[in-house]
Protein backbone atom coordinates (compact mmCIF):
# COMPACT_ATOMS: atom_id res chain seq x y z
CA UNK A 1 0.00 0.00 0.00
CA UNK A 2 1.08 3.70 -0.70
CA UNK A 3 3.24 5.46 2.06
CA UNK A 4 1.12 8.77 1.05
CA UNK A 5 -2.50 7.46 1.03
CA UNK A 6 -4.97 9.69 3.57
CA UNK A 7 -7.24 8.10 5.19
CA UNK A 8 -10.62 10.63 5.05
CA UNK A 9 -13.22 11.00 7.55
CA UNK A 10 -15.55 8.33 5.90
CA UNK A 11 -12.43 5.75 6.76
CA UNK A 12 -11.54 5.62 3.29
CA UNK A 13 -7.96 5.95 2.23
CA UNK A 14 -7.41 8.45 -0.66
CA UNK A 15 -4.90 10.19 -2.40
CA UNK A 16 -3.60 13.44 -0.18
CA UNK A 17 -4.54 15.98 -1.85
CA UNK A 18 -7.60 14.38 -2.83
CA UNK A 19 -8.51 15.67 1.06
CA UNK A 20 -6.40 18.80 1.31
CA UNK A 21 -9.61 20.89 0.84
CA UNK A 22 -13.17 20.17 0.38
CA UNK A 23 -13.77 20.64 -2.68
CA UNK A 24 -11.70 18.19 -3.85
CA UNK A 25 -13.18 14.75 -2.83
CA UNK A 26 -15.77 14.95 -4.89
CA UNK A 27 -13.48 15.78 -8.32
CA UNK A 28 -10.54 13.09 -6.91
CA UNK A 29 -13.13 10.13 -5.96
CA UNK A 30 -15.50 10.77 -8.97
CA UNK A 31 -13.69 12.74 -11.76
CA UNK A 32 -10.29 12.45 -12.06
CA UNK A 33 -8.46 9.41 -13.64
CA UNK A 34 -12.14 8.53 -14.71
CA UNK A 35 -11.96 8.73 -18.61
CA UNK A 36 -13.71 11.36 -20.44
CA UNK A 37 -14.78 11.29 -24.24
CA UNK A 38 -16.56 13.42 -26.34
CA UNK A 39 -15.06 16.83 -28.04
CA UNK A 40 -16.42 19.35 -26.15
CA UNK A 41 -15.72 17.76 -22.71
CA UNK A 42 -12.03 17.15 -23.55
CA UNK A 43 -11.74 20.20 -24.96
CA UNK A 44 -13.49 21.71 -21.72
CA UNK A 45 -10.70 19.92 -19.76
CA UNK A 46 -7.67 21.36 -22.09
CA UNK A 47 -8.96 24.85 -21.48
CA UNK A 48 -8.93 24.05 -17.83
CA UNK A 49 -5.44 23.05 -17.83
CA UNK A 50 -4.66 25.40 -19.38
CA UNK A 51 -5.92 28.18 -17.20
CA UNK A 52 -4.46 26.10 -13.98
CA UNK A 53 -1.01 26.66 -15.77
CA UNK A 54 1.15 28.44 -12.83
CA UNK A 55 -2.01 28.21 -10.73
CA UNK A 56 -3.59 25.85 -7.92
CA UNK A 57 -6.19 23.49 -9.38
CA UNK A 58 -8.56 24.69 -6.42
CA UNK A 59 -8.60 27.92 -7.83
CA UNK A 60 -9.99 26.31 -11.53
CA UNK A 61 -12.17 23.75 -9.67
CA UNK A 62 -13.93 26.76 -7.56
CA UNK A 63 -14.45 28.26 -10.95
CA UNK A 64 -15.65 25.81 -13.42
CA UNK A 65 -18.88 27.10 -13.26
CA UNK A 66 -18.17 30.72 -13.82
CA UNK A 67 -15.78 28.84 -16.89
CA UNK A 68 -18.59 27.17 -18.00
CA UNK A 69 -20.74 30.28 -18.12
CA UNK A 70 -17.76 32.12 -19.89
CA UNK A 71 -17.16 29.64 -22.53
CA UNK A 72 -20.79 28.87 -23.57
CA UNK A 73 -21.04 25.63 -21.87
CA UNK A 74 -17.53 25.01 -23.71
CA UNK A 75 -19.30 24.61 -26.87
CA UNK A 76 -16.64 24.80 -29.60
CA UNK A 77 -18.54 26.30 -32.43
CA UNK A 78 -19.56 29.20 -29.99
CA UNK A 79 -16.16 30.06 -28.73
CA UNK A 80 -14.84 30.11 -32.11
CA UNK A 81 -16.52 32.89 -32.82
CA UNK A 82 -15.47 34.92 -30.40
CA UNK A 83 -13.90 37.89 -31.36
CA UNK A 84 -12.68 40.75 -29.64
CA UNK A 85 -15.73 42.41 -27.67
CA UNK A 86 -16.02 38.60 -26.68
CA UNK A 87 -12.50 38.70 -25.36
CA UNK A 88 -12.80 42.03 -23.62
CA UNK A 89 -16.12 40.62 -21.96
CA UNK A 90 -13.88 37.56 -20.58
CA UNK A 91 -11.03 39.69 -19.32
CA UNK A 92 -13.89 41.62 -17.32
CA UNK A 93 -15.50 38.31 -15.77
CA UNK A 94 -14.43 37.95 -12.12
CA UNK A 95 -16.10 34.33 -12.47
CA UNK A 96 -13.07 33.57 -14.22
CA UNK A 97 -8.81 33.90 -14.46
CA UNK A 98 -8.46 36.89 -16.37
CA UNK A 99 -5.27 36.25 -18.02
CA UNK A 100 -4.90 37.90 -21.15
CA UNK A 101 -2.90 34.76 -23.16
CA UNK A 102 -5.08 31.80 -21.69
CA UNK A 103 -8.45 33.84 -22.60
CA UNK A 104 -6.93 34.20 -26.56
CA UNK A 105 -5.57 30.52 -26.12
CA UNK A 106 -8.83 28.75 -25.27
CA UNK A 107 -10.87 30.97 -28.46
CA UNK A 108 -7.88 29.64 -30.39
CA UNK A 109 -8.04 26.09 -29.65
CA UNK A 110 -11.71 26.46 -29.84
CA UNK A 111 -10.89 27.58 -34.05
CA UNK A 112 -8.12 24.54 -33.56
CA UNK A 113 -11.26 21.88 -32.69
CA UNK A 114 -13.48 23.48 -35.38
CA UNK A 115 -10.83 22.99 -38.27
CA UNK A 116 -10.40 19.75 -36.80
CA UNK A 117 -13.74 18.51 -36.99
CA UNK A 118 -14.67 20.17 -40.23
CA UNK A 119 -11.31 17.63 -41.18
CA UNK A 120 -12.16 14.48 -39.20
CA UNK A 121 -15.49 14.51 -38.39
CA UNK A 122 -17.39 14.53 -34.80
CA UNK A 123 -15.71 13.25 -32.19
CA UNK A 124 -12.35 14.16 -34.23
CA UNK A 125 -10.36 15.87 -30.68
CA UNK A 126 -11.50 12.56 -28.73
CA UNK A 127 -9.71 10.56 -31.41
CA UNK A 128 -6.71 12.22 -31.62
CA UNK A 129 -6.40 12.66 -27.75
CA UNK A 130 -6.87 8.64 -26.87
CA UNK A 131 -4.51 7.66 -29.39
CA UNK A 132 -2.09 9.03 -27.43
CA UNK A 133 -3.17 6.85 -23.83
CA UNK A 134 -0.35 4.96 -23.11
CA UNK A 135 -0.78 0.97 -22.37
CA UNK A 136 -1.91 0.64 -18.68
CA UNK A 137 -0.65 -3.15 -18.65
CA UNK A 138 3.21 -1.30 -18.87
CA UNK A 139 2.66 1.60 -16.41
CA UNK A 140 3.72 0.78 -12.78
CA UNK A 141 1.00 1.81 -10.28
CA UNK A 142 2.23 4.81 -7.91
CA UNK A 143 3.12 4.13 -4.77
CA UNK A 144 4.16 7.51 -3.49
CA UNK A 145 3.02 11.41 -5.28
CA UNK A 146 7.09 11.07 -6.10
CA UNK A 147 6.05 8.11 -8.41
CA UNK A 148 3.80 10.33 -10.59
CA UNK A 149 5.53 12.28 -13.46
CA UNK A 150 4.87 15.84 -14.65
CA UNK A 151 5.46 14.63 -18.24
CA UNK A 152 5.97 11.27 -20.12
CA UNK A 153 6.73 10.66 -23.66
CA UNK A 154 3.53 10.47 -24.21
CA UNK A 155 2.36 13.88 -23.34
CA UNK A 156 5.16 15.15 -25.47
CA UNK A 157 4.05 13.76 -28.45
CA UNK A 158 0.17 14.78 -27.27
CA UNK A 159 1.36 18.02 -27.13
CA UNK A 160 3.16 18.24 -30.71
CA UNK A 161 0.10 16.68 -32.10
CA UNK A 162 -1.97 18.89 -30.83
CA UNK A 163 0.09 22.58 -31.79
CA UNK A 164 0.28 20.92 -35.01
CA UNK A 165 -3.28 20.94 -35.25
CA UNK A 166 -3.53 24.40 -33.92
CA UNK A 167 -3.53 24.11 -30.38
CA UNK A 168 -2.09 26.52 -27.72
CA UNK A 169 -1.05 26.50 -23.95
CA UNK A 170 -0.57 22.45 -24.55
CA UNK A 171 2.78 21.55 -23.42
CA UNK A 172 3.85 18.30 -22.73
CA UNK A 173 3.03 19.36 -18.59
CA UNK A 174 -0.62 20.85 -19.53
CA UNK A 175 -0.86 17.58 -21.41
CA UNK A 176 0.18 15.35 -18.95
CA UNK A 177 -2.11 16.97 -16.51
CA UNK A 178 -5.10 16.73 -19.14
CA UNK A 179 -3.98 12.83 -20.05
CA UNK A 180 -4.87 12.45 -15.82
CA UNK A 181 -7.93 14.66 -15.51
CA UNK A 182 -9.05 12.42 -18.47
CA UNK A 183 -8.25 9.19 -17.75
CA UNK A 184 -5.74 8.37 -19.95
CA UNK A 185 -3.63 7.58 -17.08
CA UNK A 186 -4.75 6.22 -13.68
CA UNK A 187 -1.89 8.04 -11.35
CA UNK A 188 -4.49 7.70 -8.10
CA UNK A 189 -1.98 5.65 -5.78
CA UNK A 190 -1.71 2.22 -4.98
CA UNK A 191 -4.42 1.75 -2.44
CA UNK A 192 -6.87 4.42 -2.80
CA UNK A 193 -10.34 4.03 -3.10
CA UNK A 194 -10.26 5.89 -6.89
CA UNK A 195 -7.78 3.48 -8.11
Amino acid sequence: MAADLVEGPDGLLRCPWGLSAPDYVAYHDDEWGRPVHGDTALYERLTLEAFQSGLSWLTILRKRDGFRKAFAGFDPAVVAAYGADDEARLMQNTGIVRNRAKVAAAITNARALVALQDAGGDGALDRLIWSFAPDADGRPVPRSLGDVPATTPESAALAKALKKNGFVFVGPTTAYAAMQACGLVNDHLEGCVSR
